[in-house]
């Protein structure tokens, strides 16, 4: 009987073990790993040859523009940094709303809003294609991947064919309306085009129209946009090396948006320019801070008629 158990007790454990139907002997778990297939991008150089410009400018001037000057009210200054440049250009702005993009473009001069292109989240912008041909023709959005993605054109090759760049180094709108952390693509192409930087900085768009709202409050909310002198890549300067004067730049300029050009350039020779981050305060008081939209007028000092 002995033998008949342990024989019986062998062809189960063989029954266990056998590879019914050829079953991998790997357990699952174990399988090497295969990364999912990088994610197609749009393509849109369409959005930069002569007839689809022809288009944008049509559809900025006649549809664009008139609706956002019913929407905000907007003040723009520092324009003049721009006489002496001939581009292309990267322009660096803060990003709190989606209202930024227009407010930039609309408050450049014709000849450089029809040259210039934007980056944006292919994620985002790109993931459907009535908003990549949307965002493509009405904003000349250039798709740039977060996730590692194929692009269909380069910012480089943009750049070379003589097109200046609009850049959100935050790389995401802002939650509470203060700036956040700065990437260095703007610094690297700066470097590695040779081309200069214009620091931007907008007040109001997140009291205007905050991150998850899909239209401007109602009263036409004051926007304010301002210019700064044009940042040069020195020689031999490195990204890593340009890109905090950048980020001071702007910081600078949102002081002079908040006080006037003197101050702040003494507060910045001292090396007492107030934290674009904001107060160390609670999330709440941050966001109601921003909600309030910039006063202008009459009653707000500026420096030297700027």
């Amino acid at each position: 009987m002995s033998f008949w158990r342990d024989t019986v007790a062998d062809v189960r454990q063989v029954k266990r073990g056998w590879r019914w139907g050829h079953r991998a002997q790997v357990p699952r778990s174990a399988e090497e790993f295969v990364p999912p297939a990088s994610s197609s991008i749009y393509p849109n150089d369409w959005s930069r040859t002569p007839w689809a410009a022809a288009a944008r400018e049509v559809a900025q001037k006649v549809g664009l523009e008139p609706v956002f000057r019913s929407q905000v009210r907007t003040q723009v200054s520092g324009l003049s940094v721009l006489d002496g440049l001939t581009g292309p250009v990267i322009f660096v702005a803060n990003h709190a709303s989606h209202l930024d993009t227009p407010l930039v473009l609309l408050s450049l001069p014709d000849e450089w809003r029809r040259r210039t292109a934007v980056a944006a989240a292919a994620d985002y912008f790109f993931d459907t294609w009535w908003r990549a041909v949307g965002s493509s023709l009405l904003f000349n959005t250039l798709p740039i991947d977060r996730r590692g993605g194929t692009l269909s054109a380069t910012p480089g090759e943009v750049l070379g064919d003589g097109w200046s760049l609009l850049i959100f180094p935050e790389g995401t709108r802002s939650t509470d309306g203060y700036l956040g952390s700065f990437r260095m693509g703007a610094a690297y192409l700066a470097v590695e085009h040779g081309v200069p930087v214009v620091p931007i900085v907008h007040r109001g768009t997140f009291a205007a129209m905050p991150r998850g709202v899909s239209w401007p409050s109602r009263g036409r909310r004051q926007l304010t946009i301002r210019f700064g002198e044009p940042l040069v890549p020195g020689e031999g300067e490195s990204a890593r090396e340009l890109a905090p004067r950048i980020k001071q730049a702007v910081a600078r300029l949102l002081d002079e948006e908040e006080t006037d050009w003197y101050a702040s350039l003494r507060r910045s020779a001292a090396g007492q320019t107030p934290d674009p981050a904001g107060p160390d305060i609670a999330q709440w008081r941050r966001i109601w801070t921003s909600s309030q939209s910039p006063a202008v007028g009459p009653d707000r000092p500026r420096a030297w008629g700027r």
